[in-house]
């Protein structure tokens, strides 16, 4: 048997060295900056959605309670009799018995009319705002820099000032109480959606369109095929603010669409406001309407609002 020279002479081996401590970190509390930071987003936050909470505790509100509920964060007795008096599920004794004032509100065609109006104003003033934006990133011509100091300083004009020039404009072409009416001011383009796009194809590297133009492609196919594409983002960017602007527009249409055919949804909750008969309005119905109205909009948002912070990227807008 063979004793190894350690057993031999009776040593212990000497034990493996423990590793360090490892220094425990100091505990990291945020600074005050960052704190106050926090607290007025919270109070941004909280007042943006206030509003909103606000409007469907009323829409919930039975008619008779809303004056004794105004100061409870909750209806005491929640309901939805006034979203269904409002889509017209109810005879109009049955309204009466809700406390509704009697008036009435064709809820689908004013809704169908908005969503045409937006959609029109959404679907081309994209696309003329695209071509223009396009034209003035990489097309070369006289007086360009000059044309588009104009347009951008039209941001400067309130809209105000073209309100009665195009009131008289579109009522010398004969198309008031018409859909195209209402639509014609906003269907070209604005200096935003212009400026935004025109960000964006300047961002696009020329090296892309000097290939296509190798295989034989022009202006007008690359425009088409290769930057239409690559600009996706944006372009949804642009339609998504268009129509929630167009969906909240409210003195044009009035002005434009005084029949009830082509009324949008933003007017008929006005006029439905001025139909109570009654000293006081019926505040349960309108915002049972408003709260439906707002649906639409929200869902948009819902789905394709992260289009917005992802073009921001893309457009040198900080």
């Amino acid at each position: 048997m063979t004793v190894s020279p350690i057993a031999a002479l009776d040593i212990d081996p000497e034990p493996p060295a423990s590793p360090p401590p490892v220094p425990r970190r100091a505990r990291q509390y945020p600074s005050a900056a960052r704190l106050v930071g926090w607290a007025i987003l919270v109070i941004a936050l909280v007042a943006t959605i206030f509003p909103f909470y606000w409007m469907v505790k009323s829409a919930l509100t039975p008619a008779g309670d809303v004056i004794a509920d105004s100061g409870s964060l909750w209806p005491t007795n929640p309901t939805l009799i006034n979203f269904q008096r409002v889509l017209g599920l109810l005879s109009p004794d049955e309204i009466r018995a809700a406390g509704g004032s009697g008036a009435s509100i064709n809820f689908a065609l004013y809704i169908w009319n908005s969503i045409i109006y937006c959609t029109l104003i959404g679907f081309f003033q994209t696309l003329f705002c695209a071509m223009g934006g396009y034209a003035f990133a990489r097309l070369r011509f006289r007086g360009r820099e000059a044309l588009f100091s104009i347009l951008i300083a039209a941001l400067m004009v309130p809209g105000i000032f073209t309100l009665l020039p195009n009131f008289v404009l579109v009522r010398d072409l004969g198309l008031l109480n018409s859909m195209w009416g209402m639509v014609a001011p906003s269907l070209l383009m604005t200096p935003f959606a212009l400026f935004f796009l025109r960000q964006f194809f300047l961002n696009i590297p020329k090296d892309v369109e000097e290939a296509a133009m190798i295989d034989g492609a022009g202006k007008i196919r690359i425009f088409w095929r290769v930057v239409l594409p690559m600009a996706q983002g944006p372009l949804i960017t642009i339609g998504l603010i268009t129509v929630v602007w167009a969906w909240k527009d409210f003195l044009w249409p009035l002005l434009i669409g005084r029949d009830e055919s082509v009324r949008t949804i933003t007017v008929a909750l006005g006029v439905y406001l001025q139909q109570s008969p009654n000293t006081q309005p019926d505040w349960t119905g309108l915002m049972a309407a408003s709260t439906l109205s707002v649906i639409p909009v929200a869902l948009l948002l819902l789905f394709l609002g992260r289009r917005i912070v992802e073009s921001l990227n893309f457009t040198g807008i900080k």
